[in-house]
């Protein structure tokens, strides 16, 4: 049995989780999400406490999405109340970022400004010039969607210059050295 699928998941009072056949709807202040369970997944809702189980233990499969199971609905669960945050950096000089309206504006060093717009469900909101936040209530959409403004400008290897998550440590090369 799979040590993170046999943990149960605590539903706070603000949270609300439906079963309907093979569809699992999770709906709570920040918006709604929904998940359909694959066969031999079972879910048990009891006072605020939901357990995932699997049907045959003997399946190598089966037990594989025990504890993935687990994970995408405990994390479903902590979007809908407290929603997820990937916060980024832009190193570099001339580089910035400014909010209009949902979206941003990013000046990266191109001859032209690029504007990325918010998807639906993620608030991109900008702290300072050069640090911005992706907020969310699906951790799936908030990474890809930080990881897409990433790819605008990735970190470059000599200066560390580009969009980077905060804290990310940037390996730096070294560059050509001098004729002797």
């Amino acid at each position: 049995m799979s040590r993170i699928g046999k943990k149960p998941i605590e539903i706070p009072s603000n949270v609300t989780v439906t079963l309907d056949g093979k569809n699992l709807s999770v709906k709570g202040p920040l918006g709604e999400n929904k998940l359909t369970l694959l066969d031999g997944v079972k879910i048990e809702i009891n006072d605020k406490i939901l357990k995932v189980d699997v049907e045959d233990h003997e399946n190598r499969q089966h037990r594989a999405y025990h504890g993935l199971f687990r994970t995408l609905i405990n994390n479903m669960v902590v979007g809908v109340s407290q929603g997820f945050v990937k916060e980024l950096e832009i190193v570099g000089v001339g580089y910035r970022a400014i909010q209009q309206g949902k979206d941003i504006q990013f000046q990266l060093g191109y001859s032209h400004p690029i504007l990325f717009p918010a998807p639906e469900g993620i608030t991109l909101e900008v702290t300072e010039a050069t640090k911005f936040k992706v907020k969310g209530y699906n951790k799936e959409l908030v990474g890809q969607v930080a990881a897409n403004i990433r790819k605008l400008r990735g970190p470059e290897p000599y200066k560390g210059k580009g969009i980077r998550y905060k804290n990310e440590n940037i390996r730096k090369k070294a560059g050509k050295t001098g004729k002797k």
